[in-house]
C-alpha cells in the first residue's frame, strides 16, 4: 500500500512541476534531497550504531533478563499474567527500554521479534491478538525519557538547547499512552463480552 502513496506522490510532484513550470526547482529538489539525505545519514550513524551496539551487548550479558524482572510487573498488567512467552516477554522488555532511552532504530529488531513470537501462539493468524495489538499501542506512544534520536536532529540543527522539549514530550507520550491502552483495555472487554 505504502509504494502506491509514495508514487501517487511522486507522480503528482511531476505533472505539478510540469504545470507550474517549476521543474527546475522539482531536479533541484530530488539531487539536493539525495546529497542532504546521505549526509543526514552519515551525520547520526555514530549515535545508531553506538546505541544498538549498547543493546546487543546488554542483551548478551543478560542484562536483559534483569531488565524482564524490572518490567514484569508492567508488562503483565498490560498483557495479562501469561499471555506472552519469555522470548516474546524478553523483546517487549527491550523494545521498552529502547524505546525509554529514545532509540527508535534499536527498538525496531526488538519490536519485530516480539511480533514474530506472538505470532507462534496466535491461533488465528488472519488477526492480531490482544497482546500483539497491546504491544503496537505501546510501542507506538513510545514513552521517552531521553529521546536521543529527536535531540541529536535538533543540535545538528543549531538548536541552542536540543533539550528543553523533554517536558512537552514526556507530557505527550503520557497522554497518548494512557489514551491508547485505555482505549485497547475496554475494546478487549467488549471483545470478550460478545464472545
Amino acid at each position: 500500500m505504502m509504494n502506491y502513496i509514495w508514487g501517487f506522490l511522486m507522480v503528482i510532484s511531476v505533472i505539478s512541476s510540469f504545470v507550474t513550470g517549476r521543474i527546475k526547482e522539482l531536479s533541484d529538489a530530488v539531487l539536493n534531497g539525495a546529497a542532504e539525505s546521505v549526509e543526514f545519514i552519515i551525520s547520526i550513524l555514530g549515535m545508531m550504531a553506538l546505541w544498538t551496539g549498547i543493546m546487543k551487548i546488554a542483551e548478551k550479558s543478560h542484562i536483559t533478563d534483569f531488565l524482564s524482572k524490572i518490567f514484569s510487573p508492567f508488562i503483565k498488567l498490560l498483557f495479562g499474567n501469561g499471555s506472552l512467552n519469555e522470548s516474546a516477554f524478553k523483546a517487549v522488555c527491550m523494545n521498552i527500554t529502547a524505546n525509554l532511552l529514545g532509540l527508535g532504530n534499536a527498538a525496531t529488531p526488538f519490536g519485530i521479534k516480539a511480533m514474530k513470537e506472538m505470532q507462534k501462539s496466535n491461533l488465528n493468524s488472519e488477526y492480531a491478538t490482544n497482546s500483539m495489538i497491546m504491544f503496537i499501542i505501546v510501542n507506538t506512544a513510545s514513552l521517552q525519557l531521553v529521546p536521543t534520536f529527536l535531540c541529536t536532529l535538533r543540535q545538528k540543527n543549531g538548536s541552542e538547547n536540543p533539550l528543553n522539549i523533554l517536558p512537552i514530550l514526556w507530557l505527550t507520550s503520557i497522554i497518548a499512552l494512557v489514551f491508547g491502552v485505555a482505549i485497547t483495555k475496554l475494546m478487549e472487554k467488549a471483545g470478550n463480552n460478545n464472545e
